[in-house]
């Protein structure tokens, strides 16, 4: 045998004898470190009590937890999402984050949470810089009132397809934490759910919040340092644009897309004084033939400003 292979073979041996769980957990705490999200979860808290104890004495690991990388691999939503024992999968996640940062946890990026456990980690998360709990159902007033009056360091917010959260929230929220900046409060599309039937619950999809013009009106005095405002398909007119122009005057990027009450040019004059505006998403979308658009248009072809088209054909 070759000296080579003797030297290679020696290697080997002694890295199959090498015992990893006898590394000192701050070599381990060290090593988990450089871990991803997943590795750290389902690696290191997974493979044995010594190796989940060294990870639980470094509560930095688990300052954020991000899992929209996980749900935007799967690209559309899934029907199993929106059920409970799913639910119940990440509230155990959410819940273990928010124990384990002991008070560190800054970021939360996670999708059908409950009312329950995301008032357990506002409660326990006084660093809390970026939440998005969108497609929550089950989330309300009740929480977002706790999150207001335990993050007050919260810089932004992401509430979107959560139809229990009213405009009582975004009082609460602005009044509470001041430092906010970004605001993402989408709605589903109510002028063609199509694409959500058979995936989000009917009762759901029928249950969009109504009151647009009021949660216009809560952003506009109660968050006037935002910069970034995402509202699309909110069903708020040129009543509730208006007050955000009015109020908002920090606004550098304004989504209105998909919102089908607003006309161009009441988009045009309620924009009009707002000088830090740097990007704007009008409501530009093909809207499908439909008896909805029968009866409010009568006919098929037309030209509708509402729409930001020169010619609407369908």
């Amino acid at each position: 045998m070759a000296t080579g292979d003797v030297a290679g073979g020696e290697s080997a041996a002694v890295a199959e004898e090498r015992d990893w769980s006898e590394m000192t957990p701050v070599c381990l705490a060290e090593a988990f470190s450089r871990l991803g999200l997943e590795d750290v979860w389902r690696g290191a808290m997974a493979c044995c009590r010594a190796w989940r104890d060294a990870a639980a004495s470094r509560p930095a690991l688990f300052a954020a937890l991000d899992l929209e990388p996980a749900f935007a691999s799967v690209g559309a939503d899934a029907a199993e999402w929106w059920t409970p024992a799913f639910q119940r999968r990440v509230d155990a996640m959410l819940r273990s984050a928010s124990s384990l940062a002991a008070g560190e946890l800054r970021e939360v990026r996670v999708r059908h949470c409950s009312d329950d456990a995301l008032a357990f980690a506002a409660e326990r998360s006084p660093k809390l810089s970026i939440l998005s709990i969108r497609s929550s159902p089950s989330v309300s007033d009740r929480s977002m009132f706790i999150v207001a009056s335990s993050c007050h360091m919260l810089t932004e917010l992401d509430i979107s397809y959560c139809h229990e959260v009213s405009y009582k929230s975004l009082e609460m929220i602005g009044q509470n934490c001041r430092n906010l900046n970004v605001l993402k409060r989408n709605i589903f599309n109510w002028l063609d759910s199509s694409e959500h039937v058979g995936i989000v619950p009917d009762d759901y999809l029928r249950d969009c919040p109504q009151d647009g013009d009021r949660e216009a009106i809560a952003i506009s005095k109660f968050m006037q340092n935002l910069k970034h405002l995402v509202i699309r398909f909110s069903k708020l007119s040129v009543v509730g644009l208006n007050a955000i122009s009015g109020g908002c005057k920090e606004l550098e990027v304004l989504d209105l897309y998909g919102c089908a009450n607003l006309t161009l040019r009441g988009i045009q004059q309620a924009t009009s004084n707002m000088k830090n505006l740097k990007e704007l998403e009008k409501p530009n979308f093909y809207i499908p033939r439909s008896s909805f658009h029968m009866g409010r248009y009568g006919h098929w072809q037309l030209y509708d400003e509402r729409f930001q088209t020169n010619v609407f054909q369908i």
